[in-house]
């Protein structure tokens, strides 16, 4: 039996939540954005009746604003969002035991042994969109494939565009609707490689699926045999519900309200951001090899920056052991120029609980002293306990309390 997998995606995600939340704004435009008032004033999510004024998803609140000034803008809460979210996962799980969440608004599910109980892939379909809508009121768009890679290209090139937002695409109709499409929407291509492909004269994704792939993995080696297959509607890669629970990295960053130039402010923020990375990594039981500084600077129209890494001498998850390191990278490649964002990843994990410690390095001091500051934290909150450097000008620990991934938090279900 052939495998039946869908991709099930929110219309609008976080400006569908707040439409169901507040009927009043049903036939308004309504777009969800960032603080204007720190320079985070982005479009987060735009209802359909905001992008028929052409509004687009990170474009600047200002620029949205010209374009629709009847809009009504809504601050993010993020708690209500991934709220919905585990809601949404609870619905589908009545349907099918194989779910895999893509991200916050979308997730693959498998629904090859489900036929039998709720009917066609079309039937099922439509059932999972009632029930969403009728238990959250958000609308959702359905793509059908095989797999996982043509369910997504379905959803993404062709569902929203389907009356019934529901659309299938396998291999007899792969040459019929997906092939003429331009290469820029292929599912892994960004910018940097449409170009790329559009100078091989591959201008299509008919065009590339029918290029011999000896050249492409000539010139990208695997990654041109992986879009040569994703063309070709070729995906052996199951919907596993385990995806997200083995982490490759622990990483956080952060968009800072105004441009750092002093060296002791950027210091602040460094020391910050290494707390936040070793306190996640405890919480899941990770120490890691490496760590990584990402600097973006403050000309959002002239990249500058950089990103770069060391591997330490033994793993670690400890704060001042991380902060001291990506000290050392930020001193040693920073230009001098003004910083807007900065951010610190730990990657290369392995689980703490199996890794072998070291004859001359006794850590007990370290390890009981984050328990307790990791007690502390999950007790009281997060700014029950900082350093005296965050209550400087120059610190962010107080601000981004009350916030999910940079965004304003709110308030859940």
């Amino acid at each position: 039996m052939s495998k039946v997998i869908f991709l099930v995606d929110m219309q609008s995600f976080y400006a569908s939540i707040e439409k169901a939340a507040n009927p009043s704004y049903q036939n308004k435009p309504l777009i969800v954005s960032g603080d204007p008032e720190r320079r985070s004033g982005i479009i987060l999510a735009a209802c359909p009746l905001a992008k028929q004024s052409g509004i687009k998803t990170a474009e600047a609140l200002w620029e949205a604003k010209n374009k629709c000034p009847e809009a009504v803008v809504v601050r993010p809460r993020m708690q209500l969002y991934i709220d919905v979210s585990y809601q949404i996962t609870k619905i589908l799980e009545q349907f099918t035991d194989c779910i895999e969440v893509y991200s916050i608004d979308e997730q693959f599910i498998d629904v090859t042994g489900s036929q039998n109980l709720f009917g066609t892939p079309q039937q099922i379909a439509k059932k999972i969109q009632q029930a969403i809508f009728e238990d959250v009121g958000i609308k959702a768009r359905v793509g059908i494939g095989p797999n996982k890679v043509l369910a997504k290209m379905a959803c993404d090139a062709f569902a929203k565009k389907s009356p019934d937002e529901i659309f299938q695409l396998n291999q007899d109709n792969l040459a019929e609707k997906l092939w003429p499409l331009p290469i820029g929407e292929l599912f892994g291509v960004g910018r940097r490689m449409e170009k790329h492909l559009e100078k091989m004269g591959l201008h299509t994704i008919g065009n590339l699926a029918n290029h011999p792939v000896k050249w492409l993995q000539k010139r990208w080696g695997i990654n041109g045999e992986l879009l040569w297959r994703t063309a070709n509607g070729i995906d052996e890669s199951p919907v596993t519900p385990s995806t997200h629970q083995e982490q490759k990295a622990v990483g956080h960053h952060m968009t800072l309200p105004r441009d750092y130039q002093k060296l002791d402010e950027i210091k602040v923020i460094i020391l910050e951001l290494a707390e936040e990375v070793a306190r996640r990594a405890r919480t899941h039981h990770y120490i890691g090899h490496t760590v990584s500084v990402q600097v973006k600077g403050s000309d959002f129209q002239v990249r500058t920056g950089f990103n770069r890494q060391k591997k330490l001498a033994s793993p670690t998850h400890f704060d001042m052991d991380i902060y001291q390191v990506a000290l050392q990278l930020f001193q040693k490649h920073w230009d001098g120029l003004p910083v807007r964002g900065i951010g610190i990843t730990l990657s290369q994990l392995e689980k703490a609980e199996i890794h072998q410690l070291s004859l001359f390095d006794d850590p007990l001091e370290k390890i009981k002293l984050n328990e307790t500051m990791d007690v502390i934290y999950q007790k009281y909150g997060p700014t029950a306990i900082v350093r005296a450097s965050s209550l400087m000008t120059a610190g962010q620990a107080h601000i981004r309390a009350g916030k999910i991934g940079g965004h304003d938090k709110g308030e859940g279900l």
